[in-house]
């Protein structure tokens, strides 16, 4: 089933009982997109990377700049004025020459994220802007594949699953917890006010580890429910979010049948 260098890379996992051989070899078989290969993208693909998930689709249109480089940790110095897809697949390679990784270096629209999530087991979202969310949100729901989200800003990370299968029972999606985006201004980028610079490595990688335990079946993922980090004073709560049987994607009688123009919805 796998070759010696499988068996010494994946050995820590094989001897998991949760994981062993077969859920090993369920990760090499398994895919994930992730959109975004910035803040939190960056840990998030290293991971599912290192971790032998069998094929990582990487979309980002973005090129690295040197703002980028105190967070952004797939990408150095060297990297500054390159596609942020180029880069990453450069580092995860030299990580895992075994994953196979496709590269979308383009901006994800409503015309093409339908064709970007087909085939894939389920998406991560790595993304720092409202349009981009309930476009992943929509297309996950219209797709049928889980979506694992977070989001950032200056000392605070959230974190959840939606649209996740949970004991034969879907759960919320991101419109069952945010019907409608923000007033546009009202929540400033991290362009705007600042991130601390580790935070996004904390959220990422429990991205990744929420992703990995999807795709494996194990433990209690987020779904359901949305962790609240404050990086300042290393608290957290979690509350929990029910499915909206109203919502206008995955409610009873949905009225958003397919993409819309989220950058109106979300002006």
């Amino acid at each position: 089933m796998f070759s010696k260098a499988q068996l010494d890379r994946y050995a820590r996992h094989i001897i998991l009982p949760q994981v062993g051989a077969s859920g090993q070899a369920r990760l090499l078989e398994s895919s994930a997109l992730v959109v975004g290969a910035g803040g939190l993208g960056s840990p998030a693909l290293l991971y599912l990377a290192a971790a032998g998930v069998g094929r990582l689709g990487v979309a980002d249109y973005d090129r690295v700049e040197l703002t980028n480089l105190h967070r952004q940790i797939l990408h150095g110095t060297p990297d500054v004025g390159r596609a942020k897809t180029e880069s990453a697949a450069e580092r995860l390679t030299a990580i895992n020459p075994e994953v196979e990784l496709e590269l979308f270096p383009e901006r994800l629209e409503s015309d093409n994220a339908l064709e970007l999530v087909a085939g894939f087991d389920l998406i991560v979202d790595g993304s720092d802007n409202f349009p981009t969310r309930y476009l992943l949100n929509d297309a996950a729901v219209l797709s049928g594949v889980p979506l694992v989200y977070g989001a950032i800003s200056q000392f605070e990370g959230q974190l959840s699953v939606f649209h996740a299968d949970r004991d034969g029972t879907l759960g919320p999606c991101y419109r069952c917890l945010f019907p409608e985006p923000p007033p546009p201004g009202t929540v400033p980028s991290c362009a705007e006010a600042g991130v601390f610079g580790v935070l996004p490595g904390i959220i990422g990688s429990l991205m990744a580890s929420e992703a990995i335990k999807l795709l494996l079946g194990i433990g209690e993922p987020l779904t359901g429910r949305l962790l609240h980090l404050d990086a300042l004073t290393l608290e957290t709560f979690t509350i929990t979010v029910a499915r909206n049987h109203q919502c206008a994607v995955c409610g009873d009688s949905p009225s958003v049948r397919e993409l819309i123009d989220y950058e109106l919805f979300c002006s």
